[in-house]
């Protein structure tokens, strides 16, 4: 009854309350023999949900319905209150109580407005043929000092969330919660990415509340053999979780998925002791200055993913125990970011070599441009020009002309930064915010086309990935020894 039905953004209990509060205005205006039962009726169901809603904890959204139903209530109640035998009181003229009805009315319909502006997001179903399980895992790299700190004994330290291949769990097994191990962090982490954006953390309640398609530590798939990885960087302030619904079906199509939180860069990283970093990382105004920082920000995100791949190759070798051992292919692994996080993946994979391929999702290149790429790179971003950014594609191009292996850079129309990322999915549709591919096609876009070619570039699947990318979008193709990129209609 606390699941919310896709589609509505409500789940079945606040429907009913909703119905009911409405049927309580709505038995003003029915013939007389309906209206005692229908009143009664609507009453009962709204006081039983708004009882069972307060234990279970009621979302901002739905005050509106209960303050409509409160109102209503009494007016309602009030002629079947009076005693027997006594005189009846006259109702109202009906041009008195229309106003009062259409108010009632309005305030209730903007439950339903509220949520879903702001909805407990509903993760898709991965298309792919594995189950996924999840599990974090916290890793220390004793040979790199902590530079957000002054204690020179402070060692460099990430926390991973891993998606792997999983078996069917059996039915009725809680789905992994979003944002965090439990809703207490989930919570942690929701107010610290609305505060990031300038939000009251109300606005976003639904994102913690949210169940998504994995299972914490669910058995690994025991049929695959092993499993590329793709490990992932989120954006400045960005969290771990921030691409969910991409690293779940991923997943399911055979992948591993390693997305880090980058302590004192990430929003709210929420260590297994409990203790809880927030981001030391700001904008100055300065574009200069934020550069430099930028590019010092990215160089400490992209040795923190060179640590991890080397930790999931320990994972592997069982140097590091884990269900995972055995069941990961390090020989394939591929480095992805979104926003900042893509400025880290570029760099990582210049300074290291075991990576195998690299998606950039909307980031900018910040950082040295040399050594030259030497992976297979797919450049997913929003419709950028001149007016709204000079630097940022004639710095991406250079990057991808660079490059001794072929680059695709794919312009997504309807994309906004946030597209790339699980935001459509819970925050309000506004294309500025979140772009116009609507709330599944967003997660669906990036989906279709990173995994086209990651199949490509880790799998060696035959077939036209320029053909494939081409269908989502604006597709340039950067080949070694091209001084101008190849479009692609």
């Amino acid at each position: 009854m606390t699941d919310i039905v896709t589609g509505l953004y409500m789940s079945p209990l606040e429907l009913l309350a909703l119905l009911s509060a409405v049927a309580l205005v709505v038995a003003r205006w029915l013939p007389p023999a309906a209206r005692p039962r229908v009143t009664i009726a609507a009453g009962a169901v709204l006081v039983v949900s708004a009882t069972v809603l307060s234990a279970t904890g009621i979302r901002w959204q739905l005050l509106p319905v209960l303050a409509g139903g409160a109102l209503a209530l009494p007016f309602a109640l009030s002629p079947l209150l009076r005693r027997r035998g006594s005189r009846p009181a006259r109702r109202a003229r009906w041009w008195l109580a229309l106003p009062g009805s259409a108010a009632c009315v309005g305030l209730m319909a903007t439950g339903p407005v509220a949520a879903w502006s702001f909805p407990v997001p509903v993760f898709p179903e991965p298309s792919g043929r594995y189950a996924v399980g999840t599990r974090v895992v916290q890793w220390t790299d004793a040979h790199r000092p902590e530079t957000f700190t002054t204690d020179p004994g402070d060692r460099r330290g990430v926390v991973v969330q891993l998606w792997y291949p999983a078996q069917k769990s059996p039915a009725g097994t809680q789905r992994a919660q979003y944002l965090g191990r439990t809703e207490h962090e989930a919570r942690i982490v929701s107010d610290a990415l609305a505060r990031q954006a300038g939000l009251p953390g109300f606005l976003v309640d639904g994102a913690p509340r949210a169940r998504t398609r994995a299972v914490f530590d669910a058995a690994v798939a025991g049929r695959g053999g092993r499993f590329p990885v793709v490990l992932f960087s989120p954006g400045s302030g960005g969290v771990r979780t921030q691409n969910t619904a991409w690293a779940e079906e991923l997943a399911s199509h055979g992948y591993v998925v390693a997305a880090l939180d980058h302590p004192y860069d990430s929003a709210a990283v929420v260590l297994t002791g409990g203790r809880v970093i927030h981001t030391k990382t700001a904008s100055t105004g300065d574009r200069d200055k934020d550069n430099r920082l930028a590019a010092d920000w990215t160089a400490v995100r992209a040795a923190d993913l060179s640590f991890v791949l080397t930790q999931l190759d320990r994972l592997h070798r069982g140097e590091i125990t884990g269900p995972l051992t055995g069941r990961l292919d390090t020989s394939r692994a591929a480095v992805t970011g979104h926003s900042m996080g893509g400025a880290a993946a570029l760099q990582a994979a210049r300074q290291d070599r075991r990576f195998d391929a690299v998606i950039d999702l909307d980031g900018y290149p910040h950082g040295p441009a040399s050594p030259a790429l030497r992976q297979p790179t797919l450049a997913l971003t929003q419709a950028v020009t001149p007016a709204t950014d000079p630097h940022y594609v004639p710095r991406l191009t250079e990057v991808l002309e660079r490059n001794t292996a072929t680059s695709y850079r794919l312009t997504v129309p309807g994309a906004a930064h946030l597209t790339f990322m699980d935001g459509p999915l819970y925050l309000p549709p506004v294309p500025s915010v979140v772009g116009s591919l609507g709330r599944t096609g967003s997660p669906r876009v990036v989906a279709a086309t990173t995994l086209a070619f990651l199949d490509t570039a880790l799998r060696h699947k035959a077939g036209d990935l320029a053909g494939v990318l081409s269908a989502y979008g604006d597709l340039s193709v950067h080949r070694p020894g091209d001084s101008t990129a190849v479009p692609r209609a």
